[in-house]
């Protein structure tokens, strides 16, 4: 069983890493261009966070170092996307981002932190903070929910990058099962959500893969909507 929960570990950081990288493109078009664009830096902040708060829980709880890796490895990535984004990021966003960082990254985190190791102790602290970073997953799960809309509104898969989502899907269905084969509901209960919404989106994209575009307005913006999307669905627990 230990063997089994141990290969299931390695896979879920696998497809975690292909996850991590998928934004390679995204940067190097920022860096190229030096400029932002319209691309907006929330998602990194929310994913950063997230990997933040998973990392301290797979440290916190015995055995669950393959947790704990990844995470760490995904906030070091997270950390340099949001320092290239802050590098070329025009003014107003930049202070936005800042603060951002500040309060989520930064401020949050040491709060969270600080609490668990000074008011709690034993499995109270480890079920806090996995109560904490499922909490956070679930609702990081409602981004896909966003993008299935804009499919079916626009009959367009553009909004629905297929290796990205097949990539969330294989994270979220590893680690659901590690999750599964561990006992441990705070892997189990977020990624099997984000499972779930993988099998729809996929479902989803063979539905509208080949459908005629329909041109739709949204807010004003038609080409730019894009970019106001989140580049990162966070679920690489």
């Amino acid at each position: 069983m230990e063997a089994l929960i141990f290969w299931f570990g390695v896979l879920g950081n696998l497809a975690s890493l292909l996850v991590i990288f998928s934004p390679l493109g995204t940067f190097w078009r920022i860096v190229k261009e030096r400029s932002t664009q319209e691309f907006d830096s929330v998602p990194y902040i929310c994913v950063l966070l997230n990997a933040t708060l998973w990392t301290y829980y797979g440290i916190i709880k015995p055995g669950a170092y393959l947790v704990a890796t990844v995470n760490g490895f995904g906030a070091l990535i997270q950390t340099i996307y949001l320092t290239i984004f802050l590098a070329f990021a025009p003014p107003k966003m930049k202070v936005k981002t800042a603060l951002l960082v500040g309060v989520l990254n930064i401020g949050f985190p040491i709060v969270v932190i600080a609490i668990s190791m000074i008011a709690l102790k034993g499995d109270l602290r480890i079920n806090s903070i996995g109560f904490v970073c499922a909490g956070l997953n679930i609702v990081m799960c409602g981004s896909p929910l966003s993008s299935m809309r804009m499919v079916v509104r626009t009959s367009s898969v553009e909004f629905m990058p297929l290796c990205l989502t097949f990539f969330l899907f294989l994270s979220a269905g590893a680690w659901a099962l590690y999750g599964f084969i561990s006992h441990d509901y705070f892997l189990l209960v977020p990624n099997g959500t984000g499972f779930v919404l993988g099998i729809f989106q996929l479902v989803v994209y063979a539905i509208y893969r080949n459908a005629k575009p329909l041109k739709c307005e949204i807010g004003g913006l038609e080409e730019g909507w894009l970019h106001h999307q989140p580049l990162i669905v966070p679920s690489d627990e």
